[in-house]
């Protein structure tokens, strides 16, 4: 039941943001080849015409592939003998760890996910969203130029990904306010993301990221700060991607491995931990199929 329970809150706690930036390839062994491309290495659609007699072509990996290693993962919650002592439910408290660590191990993957992104791609070009801009054009152009990059045609899908105060500087541009009008008078209605997916070329998913960091070293004030703040991420993504599809990112997961509970008693017999393990390693694919732009 603990395990059933863990696995549904591990689930429940994954960040929106990571699992559309680098979705899950889940893998049966937890060290494994895959399909790296970049400016020298190219997704290349294969001949799949075969002659008479011939071999056909052998969709395979070479040494020149890149090497996953889906490393180990674990964090544990320590129950006292005391605290089961006074609960008449342990099951309770362990349920209660299992959401606990399943929410700080989704934090913290997410934080990992847009920090890769963020070094993979670079430092992006600088654009404006001022009142002679028009922002939904300037993303089209890098939906086009991601499709291009990606070169996997009508099966890979494009992200969009905005910053926190890059989404609050879209939509209230002129230029994307103007294009809401009713009876000859603007009708601004609050422009969702949503609502910004139904202005870009093919419609593609659009999400917003809001995750915040303390930027100050330990032991002075709090400097909070968005992830992302005046960034967007075009990219190509695949929501259920392979060990060979070109897409930006991914996460190599064993395949039903992802947050296995377990407990063991401490050495002073006073305390069980309940332990929680998973492994997953998050790799970037396809470093040409990622355009950033940073908003001033």
């Amino acid at each position: 039941m603990l395990r059933e329970y863990a696995q549904g809150a591990a689930q429940d706690s994954v960040q929106p943001v990571a699992d559309f930036l680098a979705p899950t390839v889940p893998v049966s062994v937890s060290v494994g080849r895959f399909k790296k491309y970049n400016e020298k290495h190219r997704f290349r659609i294969p001949e799949t015409k075969r002659g008479m007699g011939g071999r056909a072509t052998e969709l395979t990996f070479t040494a020149t592939d890149e090497t996953y290693h889906c490393d180990p993962f674990a964090l544990d919650f320590p129950v006292d003998n005391l605290e089961e002592l006074e609960s008449e439910d342990l099951e309770s408290i362990l349920e209660e760890g299992a959401t606990l660590i399943a929410e700080v191990a989704g934090l913290a993957h997410e934080k990992l996910v847009i920090d890769k992104a963020l070094d993979a791609v670079g430092a992006g070009v600088d654009k404006t969203f001022g009142a002679n801009d028009d922002p939904v054009d300037i993303i089209d152009e890098q939906i086009l130029n991601v499709i291009k990059a990606a070169k996997y045609g009508s099966l890979m899908g494009v992200g969009v990904l905005f910053g926190a105060n890059a989404f609050r500087k879209f939509k209230n541009a002129e230029k994307v306010r103007s294009r809401f009008i009713v009876g000859g008078n603007h009708s601004i209605p609050n422009v969702t993301p949503e609502l910004a997916s139904s202005l870009f070329l093919g419609q593609p998913d659009t999400r917003v990221s809001y995750m915040v960091f303390d930027d100050a070293p330990e032991g002075k004030a709090e400097d909070i700060k968005f992830v992302l703040d005046d960034t967007v991420l075009v990219f190509a993504r695949r929501g259920n991607p392979t060990r060979r599809d070109p897409s930006f990112m991914k996460t190599f997961r064993l395949a039903g491995n992802f947050m296995v509970p377990g407990s063991y008693i401490r050495e002073d017999g006073r305390v069980e931990v309940a332990k929680f393990d998973w492994s997953e390693d998050v790799q970037v694919g396809n470093t040409t199929a990622c355009k950033r732009l940073n908003i001033g």
